[in-house]
């Protein structure tokens, strides 16, 4: 076992000088004591005062317990081999023993610490109880059994201090993780939720901007022309920005709000308002709705709502005005979504309104790199646990099918 390259504070340095002086002095004024009152067969200044030395060096060396255990236990395990091998007068000389003992299986490494000690402790039981064979009177050999014990419980105590101070870290680090792991979770989400939030409002504020770019452009074409048609134009714009705003309050005011006091986002009851708004747009909607056996899951609700807004909102932008068919049918495990459109409608030999925005991002001529909109509406039905394709059909128009299983296995954002 390697000596503990440990620093430790000022305070327990002194405090480890403190206790070596402290237990010198008891073993050596203790010792004195006990011969001067019961006498010994051979006195402490011996071999050139070797009995002092040996106490003070066992005790003094406590010093430096916690630094180096084993090297301190072993210098008082040898003091006291030599101390009572030599029968030099039996007394309190044992302490810096027991003191290193402890300190030994405190602050060790658990087992190979234990080992030493029980290693060390037998051998000294046996060098005490040999060295004390012809003692007399024979109840003195009480006092080796005493040695022998509180060795066994010194190292035991120090056993169960170690213990405990590694299960008080344990625990400290059980609960520095739980609480780096609840933090990571709140982190998590809030981005989930900032995710979400973003994906509101670039839903809200496609859709309110694609409509109003065409009436925009509907009443700059036919603002000198047709004073009347540009005044419903500008009335749609109001309108739908007013209805853009509403949405936003209500995405936005959740941010705000501290007695939860939230806004229900839109979900299929809003399915004939959308429709209306995409009217005033230009397009033909014609709606094929099912009604649902039950009433769908909140998030269904809202994924659909939201799917059909974007879907919408990516015909205004990139075709214009044409016909739109939408077919909601809730099955029994799922909610099937069906979005057609016939493509832009030109004029025979002309070409189109200077307001009609061009073709589908994915539709033929195009890139064929999806747009962020249908990106969207996939992750959407993904986490909910459905699917969407997007993909042109034969006429030239483009048709978006999504299914979202009425008991959704992930978690909306």
């Amino acid at each position: 076992m390697q000596p503990r390259a440990v620093s430790f504070p000022l305070r327990m340095v002194a405090q480890d000088v403190a206790l070596a002086l402290f237990v010198t002095v008891m073993q050596v004024q203790g010792t004195v004591a006990k011969v001067a009152i019961e006498g010994a067969p051979r006195p402490l200044a011996d071999f050139g005062n070797l009995g002092y030395a040996l106490l003070m060096v066992s005790g003094l060396a406590l010093a430096v317990r916690r630094r180096w255990p084993v090297p301190v236990f072993v210098t008082t395990a040898l003091a006291s081999v030599v101390y009572y091998g030599l029968d030099f007068p039996d007394g309190p000389g044992w302490l810096g023993l027991f003191v290193a003992l402890y300190t030994l299986t405190a602050y060790g490494d658990g087992r190979r610490s234990l080992v030493v000690a029980g290693v060390g402790t037998t051998v000294l039981a046996v060098w005490w109880l040999v060295a004390a064979a012809d003692i007399e009177p024979r109840a003195a050999i009480g006092w080796v059994f005493f040695r022998i014990g509180a060795s066994v419980m010194s190292a035991a105590l120090g056993e169960s201090v170690r213990s405990r101070r590694v299960i008080a870290a344990e625990a400290q680090a059980r609960a520095e993780l739980a609480e780096r792991t609840r933090e990571e979770e709140a982190r998590a989400r809030v981005d989930a939720e900032r995710l979400r939030i973003a994906r509101e409002v670039h839903d809200t504020v496609a859709h309110a901007i694609a409509i109003i770019n065409v009436q925009s452009g509907v009443t700059a074409h036919v603002l000198d022309r047709r004073p009347e048609v540009a005044r419903e134009a500008l009335q749609a714009i109001e309108q739908t920005s007013s209805r853009a705003l509403r949405e936003m309050r209500a995405i936005l005011g959740v941010l705000r709000d501290d007695n939860d006091g939230r806004v229900p986002y839109p979900g299929l009851e809003q399915i004939d308002e959308l429709a209306a708004k995409a009217r005033d747009a230009g397009l033909d909607i014609k709606l094929e709705q099912t009604s649902p056996a039950a009433p769908l899951p909140s998030a269904v609700g809202s994924a659909a709502y939201r799917i059909l807004q974007e879907s919408i909102t990516n015909v205004i932008r990139h075709v214009g005005p044409t016909r739109v068919t939408v077919a909601l049918h809730p099955g029994i495990d799922a909610l099937e979504i069906r979005v057609t459109d016939e493509g832009r409608a030109r004029p025979a030999g002309g070409p189109a309104g200077p307001h009609l925005p061009a073709q589908h991002p994915t539709s033929t001529g195009s890139s064929a790199k999806p747009g962020r909109g249908i990106l969207g509406m996939r992750e959407r039905c993904q986490l909910l646990g459905g699917e969407l394709e997007a993909k042109p059909t034969p006429g030239g128009g483009f048709e978006v099918m999504a299914r979202l299983p009425l008991a959704p296995t992930g978690s909306r954002l």
